[in-house]
């Protein structure tokens, strides 16, 4: 899947015209490597890092959404890593 359709069937975006530009800035990691464009893949396992008010979030993809569906559904295709925890798998 597309990184920029997985951040925003994940909620953590609002749209897809807004993950595409944080993309472009070059801010968006997809296991530990830059995302250089948005059609860049996620797949289940796949280990995202970007910046999120202030601070970097640490996302290990559980599952590919098939829809931006509700909070609760979203939440099931992701879990947050601790930044130690991504270090070290580093």
């Amino acid at each position: 899947m597309r990184i920029d359709r997985f951040l925003h069937c994940i909620r953590l975006v609002r749209s897809r015209t807004l993950a595409q530009a944080i993309i472009a800035r070059g801010h968006v990691r997809i296991d530990g490597r830059r995302a250089l464009k948005p059609r860049d893949e996620v797949r289940p396992g796949s280990v995202i890092a970007l910046p999120f008010n202030d601070r970097v979030r640490v996302l290990r993809v559980l599952a590919l959404p098939g829809r931006r569906g509700p909070a609760s559904e979203a939440r099931l295709c992701f879990e947050e890593v601790a930044v130690d925890e991504a270090r070290a798998r580093s």
